[in-house]
């Protein structure tokens, strides 16, 4: 006798109750007896949501400074204070310990995912045990207890339903189905069908939205479909595009480092050079070669991005995900809720053989009769402020309904209900019967397939007419495979109220009066945003726990599936293995009746194609997706907990086209960080080939120390830092996602950095040369000068991959002009200030001399003026 579900044999929506009972060494009046269920509870542990063992603080703190590039940072640091430059130990110390504190916050994330999981859980639970009903914490809750539910009730575990009074729950949160789910008693055959076809189970953490039911608990804590989801999210998350890539660049500038810093120190001792000089000069070249102010702008690239994004309605969970969205290839995204507006709505209406797209008119037949059924034939109620209560189906008709001009309460005083036949799913209709002066109006709702059966004529507008209820079907099955919920309205009068309500006599000689189709509709957004994600080439896929028909519809109407396309189930995924699905995941658009375990399943076929994927969603079973996914995207507003804690973003206005304003936002972004690298990547190649250089054309070391460690601290700290206020490309949305393998110096940027780096050394050699030549004493002040205004042209030209500096406008980057103006004045404050000479090794320059320096730095900006000409002709890179 099993105690548990955690055999894997077991089917429970395919055994009856009785079988299951026993399977579960229970009973179906008398429930557990008290000792049996303490002996359970000590066996399978109590009913809660595990979490992984957690990481102490400090080691997940510690942790933050293993990545490569951190340790290389903190190697710079260690020379920088060894050689007597402690403000360039400080500065970097700062900013691996900011990026540190960064990455602890990021990992903490899983737990409150955790959290947000545990809260969902029923607090208490009715049970039956020992034959006699009570309330008990739903911790206590073990397999075999027999538990009472009523509508508002969330499931405390998962059951097998013995007994039910139309229940209906609401699994929209667990499967994506957008209506609630009538559920009934009858074991199912088929072993392999998805959560939202198990129809005799109700899950841990669903709500019950309607009726009354029975059932024994199968499962609880980890071993219910909610904690799956939990163990799901439980594993570690991937690293951002950005991560990787300047992961990458770390590991190839430390080696390249490394064998330029063994060269020059090898090559100047040779030469008979101080190898104190070398060594020092070499070590500098080393502290200046690595970007330590990378990682602070990439903070702080992404913080203002986030800022923006915030007044956009979209909140940052984790500042990467600002550059992940400007590389996503895909966007899957949950139907409900997301691209719907997760509300049913009456979206057809047919009566006398006419079609029309909602109910208008209180007078004319039989318009007039069918909206009186839709308001009338209707359990909704109206709160006091008006606001429409019950199921969703029956809101959405009363409220249709409403907006054609009928006033339930006024219909109730004039045609007051005084019987009905409450709706079961035998039937699949309901009928209510009202006083309507000496006779009495039966008004009936229900299944087309089973109403036009009982019905022997239709109403039009003259009275009554003969019925072609072959025809009438085929209507209601167009209208269904349009994805709409179809219902069929139909009447009767009767002379009095009968004695006996039974439903096989009184539901039939029935007139018609039409049908009535709704969905859940897109919201008015989503168009617009699925267009432009297709024209910055994103592929939009809908994802949904839905029906295959209603998923179709609501993608024809998004654009995102195009006719003759294919709709994936749940079931023929669950068919094809991962290798097989990968040949097929990239021409697949829409999939239907699909769970959480499938949902990663697709992302994980279409990141092992090379896609990134961005994944939206709202509800519980996105979570392992979104958090799997290069980026989750979790709604605000509707969505749970569980799904904005394992998002990287948070939509506040629940608006699918949100989402483009972040992609634009994200590529500019990695656009202004690849500026930065390209600069500051470039200045440093200027500085080593200045110095490698020298000695082979038999110049002196052309730069002390102080110098490279000074040209490295004002370049590449305020400017750099203001290239990440630089507006957005021209044509930036028109462009494809960047390709996820793609390295961060392509378009050209090596060659860049190279010829302008040695275009620099070039200019700077060629300042040193001439002033010996001429006798200067101020040579090494001129070189010292000459390479920090070449920096400073070299971020002027770059503002752009494309475009003209002159057609951007000088000024359109106030903080940038700003950062350059003071560059310029500390260093002609490091020239011409007395104090600062000694300290610096530096001696005032000559007007003549300035002047000259002024010249000749400006040789690089105009040199990269027309690589970009070259660029812009097509003549040079490709066009990024």
């Amino acid at each position: 006798m099993a105690t548990d579900s955690r055999e894997p044999s077991v089917h429970w929506h395919g055994l009856d109750s009785e079988a299951a009972a026993a399977h579960l060494g229970s009973d179906l009046s008398q429930g557990l007896s008290t000792s049996v269920a303490a002996s359970r509870l000590a066996q399978v542990g109590p009913n809660v949501l595990q979490e992984a063992a957690r990481r102490h603080p400090l080691v997940m703190l510690a942790s933050q400074f293993t990545d490569f590039m951190i340790l290389v940072l903190i190697a710079a640091a260690i020379i920088a204070g060894i050689i007597g430059e402690p403000q360039d130990a400080i500065a970097i110390m700062v900013i691996v310990f900011l990026n540190g504190i960064l990455g602890f916050v990021q990992e903490y994330r899983a737990e409150r995912a955790m959290a947000a999981l545990k809260q969902m859980a029923s607090p208490q639970a009715r049970v039956i045990r020992d034959g006699q009903p009570g309330l008990i914490d739903a911790v206590d809750l073990v397999p075999g207890d027999l538990v009472e539910l009523e509508a508002g009730n969330i499931l405390p575990a998962d059951l097998r339903l013995t007994e039910l009074a139309a229940l209906k729950v609401d699994e929209s949160a667990l499967t994506g189905e957008s209506q609630p789910v009538e559920k009934q008693l009858a074991s199912l055959e088929e072993t392999g069908l998805t959560l939202g076809d198990r129809l005799n189970l109700a899950y841990k953490g669903t709500v019950v939205t309607y009726g009354r039911a029975r059932g024994l608990v199968v499962a609880t804590g980890m071993k219910t479909e909610l904690g799956k989801i939990a163990a799901l999210l439980s594993g570690e998350s991937g690293k951002t595009p950005l991560q990787k890539r300047l992961a990458r660049f770390g590991q190839h500038l430390a080696l390249v480092v490394l064998a330029i810093c063994v060269i020059i120190f090898v090559a100047g001792w040779l030469r008979g050079e101080p190898p104190m000089l070398m060594l020092l000069t070499a070590i500098s070249l080393a502290v200046a070669a690595i970007p330590e102010a990378l990682p602070a702008v990439v903070t702080i690239s992404l913080a203002l991005g986030a800022a923006r994004l915030v007044k956009q309605n979209a909140l940052i969970r984790r500042l990467p995900a600002v550059e992940t969205l400007g590389s996503v290839t895909y966007i899957c995204s949950d139907k409900t809720g997301t691209l719907t507006l997760n509300q049913m709505q009456v979206d057809r209406v047919l009566a006398a053989g006419e079609t029309r797209p909602a109910l208008s008119g209180t007078e004319a037949r039989p318009w007039r009769e069918l909206g009186l059924a839709m308001a009338l034939c209707n359990d909704a109620v109206a709160d006091a402020d008006g606001t429409l209560a019950g199921d969703p189906t029956e809101t959405a008709l009363l409220e249709a309904a409403q907006a054609a001009g009928f006033d339930k309460a006024a219909l109730q005083q004039s045609l007051p209900r005084v019987a009905e036949l409450p709706f079961d799913s035998d039937r699949a209709r309901m009928s209510t019967l009202h006083r309507d002066g000496e006779t009495v109006l039966m008004l009936v709702k229900g299944a087309p397939e089973g109403v036009l059966a009982l019905c022997i004529d239709q109403l039009d507008a003259g009275g009554t007419t003969s019925i072609d209820p072959a025809a009438l079907q085929d209507e209601a099955e167009q209208l269904a495979a349009q994805g709409l919920r179809v219902l069929a309205f139909a009447l009767k009068r009767l002379p009095a109220v009968p004695d006996a309500l039974d439903a096989a006599t009184l539901e039939a000689g029935l007139s018609f009066i039409g049908l009535v189709g709704m969905i859940d509709p897109p919201r008015p957004e989503a168009f617009d945003a699925v267009a432009a994600c297709k024209a910055a080439g994103i592929v939009p896929v809908m994802i949904t726990g839905d029906h295959p028909a209603t998923a179709r519809a609501i993608a024809e109407r998004l654009g995102i599936f195009n006719p003759g396309g294919r709709v994936l189930t749940g079931s023929e995924l669950a068919r094809l293995s991962l290798e097989e699905f990968e040949h097929e995941v990239e021409s697949v658009r829409v999939y239907a009746r699909i769970n959480p375990e499938q949902k990663i399943k697709i992302v994980q076929a279409l990141q092992d194609q090379g896609e990134f994927v961005a994944m939206t969603g709202d509800g519980v079973n996105d979570a392992p997706a979104l958090k799997m996914a290069d980026i989750g995207v979790a709604m605000g507003k509707g969505g749970t907990d569980v799904a904005r804690e394992a998002a990287a973003m948070t939509l506040l206005d629940d608006n699918f086209a949100t989402i483009v304003h972040a992609v634009r936002e994200g590529r500019r972004i990695f656009d202004n960080i690849r500026k930065f690298v390209k600069y500051t990547m470039t200045s440093n190649s200027g500085e080593i080939w200045t110095i490698f250089l020298a000695p082979f054309l038999g110049l002196p070391i052309p730069l002390l120390p102080i110098h490279i460690l000074w040209i490295n601290l004002v370049t590449d700290g305020l400017p750099g830092l203001a290239l990440a206020n630089e507006h957005a490309e021209r044509n930036l949305m028109q462009r494809p996602p960047r390709p996820p393998k793609e390295s961060i110096f392509a378009h050209g940027m090596w060659q860049h950095i190279l010829w302008v780096g040695l275009l620099m050394g070039g200019v700077s050699l060629l300042t040193q040369a001439w002033a010996i030549h001429v006798a200067s004493a101020h040579w090494q002040s001129m070189v010292f000068t000459v390479l920090t205004l070449s920096q400073l042209g070299h971020v002027l030209a770059i503002r752009s991959e494309r475009e003209s500096l002159f057609s951007q406008g000088v000024l359109s980057n106030r903080l940038l002009i700003g950062a350059l103006g003071l560059t310029f004045a500390l260093q002609m404050a490091v020239l011409y200030v007395p104090w600062l000479n000694p300290i610096f090794k530096t001696e005032p320059l000559s007007l003549g001399e300035l002047a000259l320096c002024l010249a000749l730095s400006s040789v690089v900006f105009f040199g990269v003026e027309i690589e970009k000409w070259l660029v812009r002709r097509g003549w040079l890179y490709v066009n990024p």
